[in-house]
């Protein structure tokens, strides 16, 4: 293939696209080799400049030279992750680390016994790095992100290609499907750098209230460390505090086996509803700047979608929040009973843990403009308060029973007035026995006769008594042969 964009046929005679061969040899490695810089900075309407050429191939070549199955590229995601987390001090987690959070979280389990009517989950606690996080959360963070990450890909393959000039325009053809990749590489490398910046200030892998690790019990020591930092209290009551907490999560998780899929589905939900600006998508487009990978990333990080949400969003979000609120409710008020006689910081750790969920870090912030969610239980206090009330109404066993079916959950409406819960649900269960004894008559064929013949069978029904008196009286049992004879 010649690399000459004037040239638009190759040896074997077959037409090319100029741009999309002077691409694919870009791609392919070969650099600037046989292009003609002022040629292409022409044909781009960018300044004669070398080194703003060399610098913009380069970042051309690390977003598009990895190869995507979908719109987005999720190889540069993971890679721009683990850079992000190792571009801090993440040390390998050493021997005396592992040891003092696997005693930890065994320690959490015996505490949790007593207050829970769930099991344990014999599950092995795990000591990980910031980059054994990322490694152990990224496939529910790509199933999370998916439906949003594809939406602004093509938004923004689409707006890139709209604000190419015309001359530009007409040299496309093939490269489009470059394009799209290109978008599809700076969401992946934006997401990215939002995980990888998570991975610095989560203290477990159910820290944000959503298992995003199946069947894992861990603890980062690196985090665990800096959240105690100016607390002014032991080392070791932060680290079981947030051992009964991780192992609290893992129990309501495992036990409650349709839990995970609930939340996560509410996500997915929420995330498939989310408008993208094009406005702004065509603004960022406009300002571009291939030689500036920082303000791609900045302009990304400032978010880019509608803060109007339709009355399906509005409905999924609802849900999504409630549940929760639910969950981290729950966890809050289990990890205050199993600590309160044993940990004498642990009603100043329960508060400052609930107010950092409330608030969330500057990496969670960055992520919640990036993919327009935010994951924060807004009602953690009114649940744990809900979660009180049944068990001083219901006893252990009845509050953890709620966990039975998703059918169960309380509402927004019951972390309202969580005292009044117990006699909805009382009249609910009323109302779903009136549907459930109707619904039996139906199929027992109740309702297909006609008024008239259930009428006449209780006419029938009535009138059968004095039918077996006469029979009685005047049948061959009776002592009369004859009906006419006069009695005896």
């Amino acid at each position: 293939m010649t690399s000459n964009p004037n040239n638009p046929s190759d040896d074997d005679e077959t037409p090319k696209d100029p741009l999309a061969e002077m691409l694919q040899n870009l791609m392919g490695g070969q650099g600037m080799g046989n292009i003609d810089p002022a040629e292409l900075a022409k044909a781009a309407g960018l300044p004669n400049d070398p080194q703003l050429l060399q610098q913009m191939f380069a970042q051309v070549q690390a977003m598009m030279s990895s190869t995507s199955e979908g719109p987005v590229n999720w190889q540069l995601a993971h890679e721009n992750a683990r850079r992000v987390a190792a571009s801090g001090s993440d040390p390998s987690v050493n021997a005396q680390q592992a040891r003092d959070i696997d005693e930890a979280l065994r320690l959490a389990e015996l505490w949790l016994d007593p207050v829970t009517d769930l099991s344990a989950t014999g599950l092995i606690g795990r000591a990980w790095s910031r980059a054994e996080w990322v490694e152990a959360t990224l496939g529910t963070w790509k199933r999370l992100t998916e439906p949003v990450a594809n939406s602004i890909a093509n938004a923004l393959s689409n707006a890139l290609t709209q604000q190419m000039p015309e001359e530009m325009k007409s040299m496309m053809g093939g490269a489009s499907s470059m394009l799209q990749n290109m978008g599809g590489a700076i969401f992946g490398m934006q997401l990215g750098q939002a995980i990888g910046a998570l991975s610095a200030e989560v203290v477990s892998s159910t820290d944000i209230g959503v298992p995003l690790a199946d069947l894992e019990m861990a603890l980062l020591p690196a985090n665990v460390a800096k959240f105690g930092e100016g607390l002014s209290l032991p080392e070791n009551d932060v680290r079981l505090f947030l051992a009964v907490r991780e192992a609290a999560h893992a129990r309501l998780f495992v036990q409650v086996p349709w839990l995970r899929g609930h939340l996560l589905g509410a996500i997915e939900a929420y995330a498939r509803g989310i408008h993208i600006d094009m406005s702004r998508i065509e603004d960022l487009a406009r300002d571009l700047d291939p030689g500036n990978p920082e303000g791609i990333q900045e302009a990304l990080s400032q978010g880019v979608f509608t803060p109007e949400r339709t009355p399906v969003q509005t409905a999924a979000l609802e849900k999504l929040e409630t549940a929760l609120a639910l969950v981290e409710g729950w966890v809050d008020e289990l990890t205050a009973e199993a600590t309160e006689k044993v940990l004498p910081s642990a009603t100043a750790l329960r508060e400052t843990v609930r107010r950092r969920r409330a608030t969330g870090g500057p990496a969670e912030h960055a992520f919640s403009s990036l993919v327009g969610l935010e994951l924060r239980p807004r009602r953690l206090r009114e649940a744990a308060t809900l979660w009180a009330t049944l068990k001083a109404e219901r006893g252990i066993a009845g509050r953890d029973a709620i966990w039975h079916h998703p059918d169960l959950l309380p509402t927004g409406e019951d972390l309202d007035d969580p005292k009044g819960f117990s006699e909805r649900r009382r009249l609910a269960e009323a109302s779903d026995t009136e549907v459930d004894d109707a619904l039996q008559k139906l199929l027992s064929g109740g309702y297909d006769e006609p008024a008239d013949a259930v009428s006449e069978d209780a006419v029938s029904e009535d009138a059968e008594p004095e039918d077996e008196d006469s029979q009685d009286d005047t049948g061959p049992d009776s002592g009369s042969a004859d009906p006419k004879s006069p009695s005896t």
